[in-house]
């Protein structure tokens, strides 16, 4: 695997700040930021005045503690700009979720939003080891969705060659990465599976491939499966984070040299970690629930944003900027079965630790009786299709997660290709239970 680590020299200054001098721009932006959210967002202004708090009574950091949070179902009933602290003659660009759950969640951009946002891309690339003149591969949606233009002009403000690629069509993916000289990707982890699946298909060596590195976000992903990516391409697998109701992505990213927790950029959002049931902010190391201020962001400022994810903040290692640890689940992702509490990325970790299977799952909930039960869609690796291996794996699985997790699940073991693809961000839970 090639050596991606570099000097810090291009770096933009506040990387490398003393956290004195990130603090003092934080509380400065931070201070803009309540105030443009007040003046500009009837919503805001009510929550503010109903909860008695202004914005001049943040003197402090921990003063935002103060005031109200925001939730996603807040766009929604402030559908479709309803939020915007801007005209919309001044949105430049609008951003929507797919909807599935009711009405979209739609974002929008000033200009000058939109260059923050490349430049941010920028720093999240340089620091996944990307360089200008590199050729970038956006397998990444594009569209309504920010993961492929948010990735596009990153790469592009960062002087390297964008491949506008989209998700899907896999075949011509690997193509278009082995005749165009790909050296990084950017693509959810999962589709990145569906890639190796085609390099094997057509008996090319992924480990030949020009990929070095590759930037991993939208879903969450366990460092099993960014092992099972780093030895399967000899490249270095980088996790990237952001959520459209912030920017979208490029709100932090791993470092190449250390790859050890995202480094958020905090000139541009102020985190906080909460209890995702009182809503009290937790010291700093404790795992909850990750919360967003933005402090630069013109078209749709966020105030104590609930992003639902869970995870824990550290400290700086390679950049002066606070870390996150990989998210571990969502606050409203968690499958609460027969009393326990589980996550989807709990079931991927035992997967991939089980022989003879491949890292494609789903997790069915359906109903058995009275009492909600859960089946794991997951398939055998081609060397280990004959029945005796797949019981064996079925078994073994069933053992793991009975004694890691506490539950009883089915397993399902079925044969290579057999688990459903994903085309772009995975579908790790298919809920069958009647609604009540």
């Amino acid at each position: 695997m090639k050596d991606l680590s570099m000097h810090r020299d291009g770096l933009d200054p506040i990387e490398l700040a003393s956290r004195d001098e990130i603090e003092a721009l934080q509380l400065q932006r931070l201070k803009w930021s309540l105030r443009h959210a007040y003046d500009n967002v009837p919503m805001y202004r009510e929550r503010f005045d109903a909860k008695g708090v202004h914005p001049d009574d943040l003197k402090t950091l921990a003063d935002l503690a103060l005031f109200p949070f925001t939730v996603k179902n807040d766009l929604r009933d402030h559908y479709p700009f309803g939020l915007f602290a801007v005209p919309r003659e001044r949105i430049v660009r609008l951003h929507a979720s797919s909807g599935t759950t009711g009405k979209p969640t739609v974002v929008g951009y000033t200009q000058r939003d939109i260059d923050i946002w490349a430049d941010l891309m920028a720093r999240s690339l340089r620091a996944g080891g990307v360089r200008a003149g590199d050729v970038v591969h956006v397998a990444y949606g594009y569209g309504l969705f920010t993961g492929g233009l948010g990735a596009h002009y990153g790469a592009e403000r960062l002087g390297a060659t964008v491949v506008p690629v989209s998700g899907g069509m896999t075949e011509r993916q690997v193509t278009l990465i082995e005749d165009f000289g790909a050296s990084a990707i950017m693509v959810t982890p999962s589709y990145m599976l569906n890639i190796l699946e085609e390099y094997h298909r057509r008996g090319l060596d992924p480990r030949q491939s020009p990929l070095q590195t590759g930037l991993f976000g939208a879903e969450p992903w366990t460092d099993a499966m960014r092992r099972e990516i780093e030895a399967a391409f000899d490249m270095h697998a980088i996790d990237i984070y952001g959520l459209s109701e912030i920017l979208g992505p490029g709100v932090a990213n791993e470092c190449v040299e250390t790859k050890d927790g995202l480094h958020l950029w905090e000139d541009h959002f102020y985190p906080e970690i909460i209890d995702p049931e009182t809503g009290e902010v937790l010291p700093e190391g404790s795992v909850g629930e990750l919360v967003f201020t933005t402090l630069t962001k013109e078209g749709l400022p966020m105030i104590r944003y609930r992003t639902r994810d869970l995870t824990r903040l550290m400290p700086g290692t390679a950049r002066s900027m606070r870390r996150m640890a990989k998210i571990t689940g969502r606050s409203d992702d968690m499958i609460i079965l027969r009393g326990v509490n589980l996550f989807p990325s709990q079931i991927e970790e035992l997967v991939v630790a089980t022989g003879g299977l491949t890292n494609h799952y789903q997790i069915e909930l359906y109903r058995a009786g009275h009492m909600d039960a859960m089946r794991v869609h997951v398939e055998c690796r081609p060397d280990s299709a004959d029945e005796l291996s797949r019981a064996a794996a079925a078994r073994m699985l069933h053992k793991r997660i009975k004694d890691v997790i506490g539950v009883s699940t089915e397993i399902d073991v079925k044969g290579p290709g057999e688990v459903v693809r994903s085309q772009g961000k995975a579908q790790r839970i298919l809920d069958n239970r009647p609604r009540e």
